[in-house]
């Protein structure tokens, strides 16, 4: 099959080679010539034979709505669009329904893997028409894990940013749940290796998780996290997630919570932030601040 794709960042350039690899042919588009195949989205969409599918890759709002747009003017009828980014499901049904006007199909997918997901594969939330979404169903097939789970098509247009916010709340409630042992460990006399019990956790007990080990890979980097500034941004899908929760009546106090110490960061050098900061970057690569 073959796949245009626009973005080629961190996941995006990994995307690029992972579906390459599952022996499909890929024509990338980026900002940056060095990493581009094609120097224009119409060099991108000249590439490609009809029906098209050209994948979005890139931050969510004006850089999304922007590269849709054009898209929007340079497709044919029947052609696919996914946005694969982190855009809010709202935005979501405004572009399906500009894209509708033209013929054009959408799919919304949200991605999961980081920096690790060349190797482990992606897990993938989408939403979208049936139809639609068979005809992205290779590339799903070729991003995923191995085995029986790691992809869903969770609903209607929509439905796959929606679920990818959720994880994402999940994921700060988690994070922040690990940062807060972390910090109360390190704070008792009586414990002389926190490090060595995150290590044991990892083996027998109901919380060894990815996550957890990803905590004992930072660990390890830096055992009292002393390099980095207690900082750890919001990508915004957490606070989605606790709007689209006030909308729905839906009650949320951890992962509210996790979401408040974030903003907590911004104003101390939070011990628990660190922790944060490390499992962000352990996992997706995201840029820690350094002590000065």
């Amino acid at each position: 099959m073959e796949l245009g794709l626009v973005g080629l960042g961190k996941m995006g350039g990994n995307m690029r080679e992972r579906i390459r690899r599952a022996g499909h042919t890929v024509i990338g588009f980026d900002r940056n010539p060095d990493l581009a195949d094609v120097n224009s989205l119409q060099g991108l969409v000249d590439k490609l034979k009809g029906p098209r599918v050209v994948w979005v890759m890139v931050p969510a709002g004006a850089a999304t709505q922007s590269t849709i747009d054009e898209l929007a003017e340079l497709l044919s009828p029947g052609d696919i669009v996914v946005d694969g980014g982190n855009s809010r499901w709202t935005d979501d049904e405004k572009h399906a329904e500009e894209l509708k006007a033209k013929g054009i199909g959408f799919v919304d997918c949200g991605v999961s893997g980081g920096v690790w997901g060349l190797e482990n594969g992606y897990a993938l939330m989408y939403g979208g028409e049936k139809d639609d979404v068979a005809k992205v169903q290779p590339i799903f097939d070729a991003l995923k894990p191995e085995g029986d789970f790691g992809a869903v098509h969770a609903g209607k247009v929509g439905a796959g940013h929606f679920a990818k916010m959720v994880h994402n709340g999940i994921e700060y409630a988690m994070m922040q749940a690990f940062a807060e042992g972390w910090e109360l460990l390190e704070k008792v006399d009586s414990v002389t290796d926190v490090r060595e019990i995150f290590r044991s956790w990892q083996e027998g007990t109901v919380i060894r998780s990815w996550l957890l080990d990803l905590a004992v890979n930072a660990l390890d980097d830096d055992e009292h996290l002393e390099k980095l500034r207690g900082f750890a941004a919001d990508s915004g899908e957490g606070r989605w997630t606790v709007e689209a929760a006030i909308d729905h009546a839906v009650p949320l106090p951890a992962i509210t919570a996790s979401l408040f110490a974030r903003f907590g960061s911004r104003q101390d050098d939070s011990p628990q932030m660190k922790m944060i900061a490390a499992l962000r970057n352990q996992f997706g690569g995201h840029a820690v601040e350094s002590k000065k």
